[in-house]
């Protein structure tokens, strides 16, 4: 297998890191935190800065969305205590202008993760930005509720590996699944929120990898 130079932008857990790693790839993370299992393959440092670096596929985890977001549109006109609306449309302009970069990068193949957008965040981005494709991480093994969306350049879109079949909803283990978004209130809450699932890593490293090793053939 031909191995790609892989940067997973704003990642810390390395879930992503290792999946791609265990193929065979040239892969780097990068955030602002540091590392949570202390790789020596991880940069801490603003993704914007390495956008140039010469990457095969850059793949953006978690970029700061809560602005984004339809969940968090009422904050920009009715704040939460202790912040402002000019606090909350500069931080709406400041995830666009983040989203925008890697959007945009010098690379060829790009995946950037981000939930359904409400309209003020759609008109502060890229005008050839396509739909979302949404997934879940019950398509790939993993008995939990999380609607996440991937907006795709230069990459097919995910297929099912594993698709279980999600509980009646009232019953216990509906809400076992609902786990993510049952989180409760706390320092952590963000975390559990913007976990990234074993089983959705393994696909995207198999899929978006083979597609690339493919095009290179082809093209040799």
């Amino acid at each position: 297998m031909t191995a790609l130079r892989v940067l997973i932008g704003c990642e810390s857990s390395g879930v992503f890191r290792r999946a791609f790693a265990e193929r065979g790839h040239d892969v780097w993370s990068c955030d602002l935190l540091p590392a949570d299992d202390g790789s020596n393959r991880h940069i801490r440092c603003d993704i914007r800065e390495i956008l140039g670096d010469g990457w095969d596929l850059l793949a953006v985890m978690h970029p700061p969305c809560t602005r984004l977001c339809n969940s968090g549109v009422r904050w920009l006109h009715t704040p939460p205590p202790g912040r402002t609306r000019a606090e909350m449309w500069q931080e709406l302009d400041e995830g666009a202008a983040l989203f925008s970069a890697c959007w945009q990068a010098p690379i060829e193949r790009v995946a950037v993760e981000n939930p359904v957008m409400h309209r003020h965040a759609r008109e502060r981005l890229p005008v050839d930005l396509p739909r979302p494709q949404i997934v879940q991480p019950w398509w790939f093994g993993e008995p939990y509720f999380k609607a996440t969306g991937w907006y795709l350049r230069g990459l097919p879109k995910l297929f099912a590996t594993d698709r279980l079949t999600p509980p009646r909803p009232g019953t216990d283990e509906h809400k076992r699944w609902s786990a993510v978004h049952r989180a409760p209130p706390g320092p952590d809450r963000w975390k559990v929120r913007s976990r990234s699932f074993d089983g959705m890593a393994a696909a995207a490293a198999d899929q978006w990898g083979e597609t690339a090793e493919r095009r290179e053939r082809k093209s040799a």
